[in-house]
């Protein structure tokens, strides 16, 4: 076993054992809307947050099909620390793209939590050695228990054209709101956050250009690390928290089943049922056709970037299109469960709500969201353009 598949176990396992701990903290998150501390304290202990810096900073650099099952562990436990780490996990490998002088104090302690807010609410202007950046970014998931963030902010130059740029700023420069108020995903403490008047040193600042790694054309290409293609990095680490509930809920229903009727029919065991039995295969076998679509394009990711090649447009749009159809057919399965489930699931202490909820808050995703990612990919198999760049 290689060094890199040792750690991928150890931190796996590790995820496995703090499992009753995560479970037993999701309604306490959902509470508060924000994860225990005691979720982040064990998630760190595991290694979680080393999973995407790189090796030279003492990161595990996993590639992404390792990062992915490690995320899916962790919603089968709980949908919004699931969320929360897919979101502080992937950031961090997108500071694997800024300049070194940014990545050694971002990486400095070789674990990080990096939030981020991508659409561009933010300005930056020039001044002396970088930039002055102020602005405000709704769904700042992760933002409260971040080291760094990431902002999406429009320069504005002296010839009237703009230009979007990505600064980072540690926490500390960040104020966070208190207007995280949901119904589904609630304890990812997705608040807004604002930045105003802080200075950003132009190494901490990077163009939209550096985002697609797998041009190999960045300043550090050549030294170990993983260098995808943003979008499609992206996408394969979002997924697996869909299928992570998904499985959680198929879990959770056959656990319910022993000793449990339908109510005012002769049925004494719910299980006995064929419509039951037929309804529940349905759900097993859509979250497994989920699985194995996720190891197409995870082997698709990975084989690109082990052969020094970059992803075919064809490629890029199948991805996105199949990650939005898992989307849309992971919430089917759970809704599925739903709707053959006693009237007690609705009661707050039962968990199967809590996931329900989880999966139909986190399918409007606007990246994520099936109808616009299905769309990209259909535009692309019938020789047009994917009318979106998010592919």
């Amino acid at each position: 076993m290689s060094a890199s598949e040792s750690s991928y176990t150890d931190v796996l396992e590790a995820v496995r054992g703090i499992s009753p701990v995560l479970q037993g903290n999701a309604s306490l998150a959902e509470e508060r809307r924000w994860i225990a501390e005691e979720n982040i304290e064990l998630l760190e202990k595991a290694g979680v947050f080393r999973i995407a810096v790189p090796q030279r900073f003492g990161g595990l650099d996993l590639p992404v099909a390792q990062q992915a099952k490690i995320l899916t562990e962790i919603a089968r436990s709980c949908g919004s620390t699931s969320w929360t780490s897919m979101v502080w996990i992937s950031t961090a490998w997108i500071a694997s793209l800024y300049p070194d002088k940014a990545q050694e104090e971002v990486f400095s302690e070789g674990s990080v939590r990096i939030s981020g807010g991508f659409t561009p609410s933010g300005t930056l202007v020039p001044t002396e050695g970088g930039y002055i950046l102020n602005g405000t970014w709704r769904f700042n998931t992760g933002v409260r228990g971040a080291q760094w963030n990431v902002c999406a902010a429009i320069l504005e130059r002296p010839d009237g054209t703009h230009e979007e740029l990505f600064p980072m700023v540690p926490i500390e420069d960040v104020e966070v709101g208190d207007d995280w108020d949901v119904f589904g995903a609630a304890g990812t403490g997705s608040a807004t956050s604002t930045v105003k008047d802080v200075f950003v040193p132009a190494h901490r600042v990077v163009d939209a250009s550096v985002y697609d790694a797998s041009t190999r054309d960045r300043w550090n290409a050549d030294l170990p690390g993983r260098n995808y293609n943003l979008t499609s990095y992206i996408l394969a680490t979002c997924a697996p928290v869909y299928i992570g509930l998904a499985a959680s809920a198929l879990e959770l229903f056959v656990k319910r089943l022993p000793g449990k009727g339908i109510t005012y029919t002769s049925w004494a065991e719910q299980r006995e049922h064929p419509y039951t039995q037929v309804q529940l295969a349905v759900a097993a076998n859509k979250i497994a056709s989920c699985e194995a679509l996720e190891q197409t394009w995870l082997a698709t990711i990975q084989d690109r970037e082990d052969n020094g090649e970059k992803l075919t447009l064809e490629e890029k749009a199948t991805i996105r299109g199949q990650v939005g159809y898992v989307v849309q057919t992971t919430k089917e399965a759970v809704e599925t469960l739903y709707n053959i489930s006693s009237a007690s699931t609705i009661m707050r202490n039962t968990p199967f709500q809590r996931v329900f909820r989880d999966i139909a808050a986190l399918s409007l995703h606007g990246l994520l969201t099936p109808v616009s990612s299905l769309e990209a990919q259909g535009r692309v198999m019938v020789g047009l353009e994917p009318g979106t760049d998010y592919i």
